[in-house]
């Protein structure tokens, strides 16, 4: 954009592109900002010409974003969210808020938040809406990037790693993180399976035949990793994205399965699965919330990650 460009541009179609982008359809950004669709067109059609770019393209019964679009719409979000809080200061008043946040995690970790989430809404945010997409990934930072979620909640321990060192060389590193709780993984398989009753040991569990939960759907996870330091390998015959899917798969084959051992309790298949300790260490693994460092002082943000963490205490025991 060049400087007479800029000097001319009005602020509403930024509000509009923020607004798209986050809908990724025409018709609900209108409702949200309050408009009509035909206005919304106009002013990605304003932004086009003055960008450059198409910056949105019809997919299906939404809009997808270009590369650029994709590329500028974090910029913009932040400084139209340090806009709205320098013009309109003000303490976030969750009984008063209307609110809208979205947070990724597998199935495992909401079954433990979930429950105490819903209750301090009842209790202190009525009007505020939570919104979980499961998480696919192991690095959620590209989703905050990009503004697609709020708050990322799950075993990270790449991204944290780099976090430590990145703290160490910058004041103010891009990606904030606290830790939630500690997770406990178990071996999970069906009361009559062929192993169950008896201590696992490692060439049993080697022998067997597995099912592994993979949020990207690579068949190799953090168990077979501590086995290949060990030489060792598994036969992971199936590999899916949700652990209660493994769950109602184990119940009714000889696969084994790895879980965390809270999040027995939540599936309702209590009565038709046993576990048993690993037979191998594992490092430890530890659940952690993930956010940017821009939404850090954000009141509303605040809140969110304090409710998180209450709700911790609220969820399935471990």
């Amino acid at each position: 954009m060049n400087e007479l460009n800029f000097r001319t541009l009005d602020l509403n179609l930024l509000r509009v592109f923020d607004e798209v982008m986050s809908e990724r359809n025409l018709t609900r950004a209108a409702h949200n900002l309050a408009t009509t669709q035909p206005a919304v067109s106009n002013a990605l059609r304003r932004l086009r010409e003055l960008l450059g770019d198409d910056l949105v393209r019809r997919s299906g019964y939404g809009v997808e974003p270009t590369p650029l679009a994709l590329t500028l719409w974090p910029t913009v979000r932040d400084a139209l969210r340090q806009l709205r809080d320098s013009l309109a200061p003000g303490v976030f008043d969750p009984a008063q808020a209307q609110n809208h946040f979205v947070l990724a995690m597998a199935d495992s970790t909401a079954t433990k938040l979930a429950p105490g989430l819903v209750e301090i809404l009842a209790q202190e945010a009525p009007g505020v809406t939570l919104r979980v997409l499961p998480l696919t990934t192991r690095d959620p930072r590209p989703l905050l990037e990009q503004g697609e979620v709020d708050l990322a909640v799950g075993y990270f321990p790449g991204v944290l790693t780099e976090l430590t060192a990145s703290h160490l060389q910058e004041s103010a590193p891009r990606f904030l993180y606290q830790r939630l709780y500690e997770g406990r993984y178990v071996v999970v398989m069906r009361r009559g399976h062929p192993l169950a009753g008896r201590p696992m040991t490692l060439p049993d569990f080697c022998a067997a035949r597995h099912l592994l939960v993979s949020f990207s759907g690579r068949p190799f996870g953090f168990v077979d990793e501590a086995l290949a330091a060990r030489s060792r390998q598994r036969r992971v015959v199936l590999t899916v994205n949700q652990f209660f899917t493994a769950g109602r798969v184990v119940s009714t084959s000889d696969l084994l399965t790895v879980l965390p051992l809270h999040f027995l309790g939540a599936t309702g298949m209590e009565a038709e699965l046993t576990h048993c300790e690993l037979p191998l260490d594992l490092p430890q693994v530890h659940v952690d919330a993930l956010w940017r460092r821009q939404q850090q002082g954000q009141s509303s943000h605040r809140w969110l990650r304090e409710a998180v963490f209450r709700a911790v205490g609220k969820g399935v025991p471990a």
